[in-house]
């Protein structure tokens, strides 16, 4: 199993950013297991932390920019597949200015830095966010779409087509054998004529110069416009490579950069997640704004795998620790209202109990006639019973004490319960039962799916 990993010694780096033109200094520094990787605005009073979590993610316009509370930081991408692609898990990346710096348009200069500082293994085992089922992400304005696919191991595959004679179709790979420190990161970001003058009325790319990005010239333009062009860029001339399309100023380092550095911001965004990915990604003209939607899509199945982690195991074969009889010893319900038939685990914080629904549920006769559903009220009402358990289990005569609610919180119903299911309810304590009080996180499932959930707070009574 693979370890997660961080850097051995803070490392820095100044320049400007690409849309505000601030200079910055930026500096990695090590950081603990389970960190990620945050940012830590040191110019603003505070100095506020920003995870780079997707659910921060606030714009996504010529880049990714994260905002918590009134802290931004703008074009965040190319440092994080850095980070990424050189698989260190936990970083503290600490600015003096709102801006990473785009140095040469690549992630090349983050990744020597990250090499000069050294990696290093930490003694926790990485956690994977692993593909089980195809996912599928699509912008149809955009005709941009990603796949996520099972697969042993992280890949990622982009193509491009801007319907450019310059460019064409252009694909870029990356798998187990990619060295992605030559391969990938040193390829710079690009940009049509056409779209600089836009870029610029915009407001943005104050600090781009035509040292850090590829300029595709994809129409005829005269050396008018170019003198022009030249003029604003503070260049003395420019003119267009006619071979390969683009401004005599730069070299591109592969025939197929854009694609590749496509593919950089892809492993960029999607690093978002909070995780390393065991899967197949498969980017068609993925753009910042598809990749962080396909990135909100990872982020939701995630977090429902996070929670049927803890989804128990029902083996109908076993024996239960309570049976009905047992249960009604213990509880004060009767029919109708016994809401639990057997309970499978028990131990000082949890319990888990099994309800099978028949149709003759007595509550199926109204709710709803040819139509019958579970209550949610009731779901919340066997939670409760199953809690209940737990609670009578601390006490030396269970069957002379009631449980009554005191508080219900944060419920959700996520999916409907009905005739044929079988619904296991899992009672976990939130805090230690103190003066008969009991805190517990309740979640209900039905197979592989959550059905509803609650924070319940009750009191065990003893019978006067």
């Amino acid at each position: 199993m693979e370890q997660q990993q961080t850097i051995k010694q803070a490392v820095s780096v100044e320049g400007v950013g690409l849309h505000t033109g601030q200079p910055v200094q930026l500096t990695f520094n090590p950081a603990p297991i389970d960190h990620g990787y945050k940012f830590q605005r040191m110019d603003l009073e505070g100095q506020p932390v920003l995870s780079a979590d997707i659910n921060r993610v606030i714009s996504t316009q010529r880049g990714t920019t994260l905002k918590v509370g009134q802290a931004e930081v703008h074009t965040v991408e190319h440092v994080l597949s850095a980070l990424s692609g050189l698989k260190i898990d936990n970083c503290l990346i600490q600015l003096t200015g709102p801006e990473i710096p785009i140095l040469d348009g690549s992630a090349g200069p983050f990744v020597s830095l990250l090499q000069e500082a050294g990696i290093e293994q930490q003694d926790k085992p990485r956690e994977y966010f692993i593909v089980e089922e195809p996912l599928f992400y699509k912008d149809e304005a955009t005709g941009s779409e990603l796949v996520a696919l099972p697969h042993d191991s992280f890949e990622v595959i982009s193509m491009i087509d801007f319907n450019s004679e310059v460019l064409g179709q252009q694909y870029a790979h990356l798998n187990g054998t990619t060295d992605y420190a030559k391969e990938i990161a040193p390829c710079r970001t690009f940009v049509f004529l056409h779209e600089l003058e836009y870029l610029a009325e915009q407001n943005l790319i104050k600090g781009g110069t035509l040292d850090n990005a590829i300029v595709i010239v994809d129409r005829k333009v005269g050396q008018s416009e170019l003198d022009r062009l030249a003029e604003k860029l503070g260049r003395p001339s420019v003119t267009v490579d006619q071979e390969e399309g683009i401004l005599n100023t730069l070299k591109l380092r592969f025939k197929n950069e854009p694609a590749r550095h496509k593919l950089l911001d892809v492993v960029g965004d999607i690093s978002l997640l909070g995780m390393p990915i065991k899967g197949k990604i498969m980017a068609t003209k993925p753009g910042h704004t598809a990749n962080i939607e396909f990135t909100r899509l990872l982020k939701k199945v995630a977090v429902e795998k996070r929670k049927l982690k803890g989804k128990p195991h029902y083996d109908p074969d076993a024996e239960p620790l309570f049976d009905s009889v047992k249960i009604a010893a213990w509880l004060p319900h009767r029919y109708p209202f016994l809401l639990v038939d057997k309970i499978i685990e028990l131990s000082d914080n949890h319990v888990v109990g099994v309800k099978n629904i028949t149709f003759n549920e007595e509550f199926f006769q109204g709710h709803f006639p040819n139509n019958p559903v579970m209550p949610g009220v009731l779901q919340i009402e066997a939670m409760a019973q199953t809690g209940g358990i737990l609670a009578l289990s601390t006490v030396d005569d269970p069957g002379n004490w009631d449980t009554y609610f005191l508080k219900i919180e944060n419920a959700k119903f996520k999916n409907k319960v009905v005739p044929g299911d079988t619904v296991l309810f899992k009672m976990e304590l939130m805090a230690p039962i103190r003066r008969g009080i009991c805190q517990m996180q309740a979640t209900a499932y039905v197979g592989n799916k959550i059905v509803s959930e609650a924070e319940l707070t009750a009191q065990i009574v003893k019978r006067s």
